[in-house]
């Protein structure tokens, strides 16, 4: 499927080792051209927050964090930048991540699935169009 963009550029934060790159092979399953990085360091994600198109936060951040609440980071940092998505797998926290601002995101156990690459190509802008 081609895109109205030929890549984009995401950040992966917070994700422990494994999830990441799970997620860097999911996206780029989804989205071939996209350019993902890892980032596990607030001051470089705030510094670099407006680089990306996308960042998609695990719930716990791991990694050099003020706060380990991506929920904290997304009401703190979403007026700067639209696209904070949540990755969990708690549809709670998913729904309270787009009350305070996120983008409707996915869980770990479903990155793979229809509704991740809907959720990613919604947050991109990205128009699908049915077969």
């Amino acid at each position: 499927m081609s895109t109205d963009k030929d890549q984009f550029n995401i950040s992966i934060v917070g994700h422990c080792t494994p999830d990441s790159f799970a997620l860097r092979s999911a996206i780029a399953g989804f989205l071939p051209n996209a350019r993902t990085e890892v980032i596990n360091d607030e001051s470089e994600l705030t510094r670099r927050l407006g680089e990306f198109d996308l960042h998609l936060l695990n719930r716990v951040m791991e990694g050099r964090f003020h706060t380990e609440s991506a929920l904290e980071f997304i009401e703190t940092h979403h007026e700067h930048h639209k696209g904070l998505m949540l990755i969990s797998n708690f549809p709670e926290s998913r729904e309270q991540s787009v009350k305070v601002g996120g983008a409707p995101g996915f869980g770990k156990r479903s990155m793979r699935s229809d509704e991740a690459r809907d959720a990613l190509y919604s947050a991109l802008g990205i128009n699908q169009t049915t077969n």
